[in-house]
């Protein structure tokens, strides 16, 4: 079994970030534009895609909806996951939402910048990586121990394929 290994950037932040769920100016997952990557990205997110597990959390890798190459799913409700998209407004400066100590967790080597949606969802998004890599876990896996976990399924596959950097 693997370990889930996380940091905390400030002290207690996903358990209030996951408390504030509700609270959240987010959307759903449906609402946001098909990924484009472009140049190098779309490189590492070709590969991400094919290198990506069969299952994640017990569940079966399907098609990511949508027509997109650079989008999969597991499970309904559907975990999905979208390489190549924009950088989160939350870390982009200038923007409204732009908060510079955002909380990120490492999961496996992975940093992760997790944002609560308003349909109780949470966006995680890679940080420190060639490519943006969002995966949006439904509310219906963010039970008492937490949905954030079955990212360790996914975390080999994006360490093999997206390397660490800063776009």
């Amino acid at each position: 079994m693997r370990s889930l290994r996380c940091r905390f950037l400030r002290p207690g932040a996903v358990v209030m970030l996951l408390a504030v769920a509700g609270c959240s100016s987010g959307g759903t997952a449906d609402a946001r534009p098909e990924p484009r990557p472009s140049g190098e990205e779309t490189r590492y997110c070709r590969a991400l895609l094919a290198a990506l597990p069969g299952e994640v959390n017990g569940a079966k890798r399907r098609d990511g909806g949508r027509g997109s190459e650079f989008s999969a799913a597991w499970g309904r409700p559907s975990v999905v996951l979208r390489c190549g998209v924009g950088r989160p407004l939350v870390v982009t400066e200038g923007h409204k939402s732009y908060d510079p100590y955002a909380p990120t967790m490492e999961i496996d080597g992975v940093e992760w910048l997790l944002e609560p949606q308003r349909d109780g969802s949470v966006r995680c998004t890679t940080s420190k990586r060639r490519a943006w890599v969002e995966v949006t876990v439904p509310k219906e896996y963010m039970g008492k121990a937490g949905g954030i976990s079955l990212l360790t399924d996914l975390a080999d596959a994006v360490k093999k394929t997206v390397p660490f950097g800063y776009i």
